[in-house]
């Protein structure tokens, strides 16, 4: 059966690259993937922790706000209980 699918450009060269390397098609080596994915049991699927999902993430985002356990300020009244003054 034929069928069309999208693929990240960087992928497709991963891919085809090692399909070459290997000496076969393109086809073959997406065949390959998608029957040891398919024949694996989901339980013995490993699945990604969240600490690994975001480690690319991790500090590109500046929130443009200083660490606020470093300022005074912030932290005048940490950890007394409010009702109990």
């Amino acid at each position: 059966m034929k069928t069309t699918i999208d693929v990240p450009d960087d992928l497709y060269r991963r891919a085809k690259a090692e399909a070459a390397l290997r000496g076969r098609k393109l086809k073959d080596l997406v065949e390959e993937g998608l029957r040891l994915v398919l024949e694996t049991p989901r339980s013995k699927r490993r699945q990604p922790s969240l600490a690994g999902l975001m480690k690319r993430a991790r500090g590109v985002i500046d929130s443009g706000v200083t660490d606020l356990g470093s300022n005074p300020r912030h932290l005048a009244g940490f950890g007394r209980d409010a009702g109990h003054r």
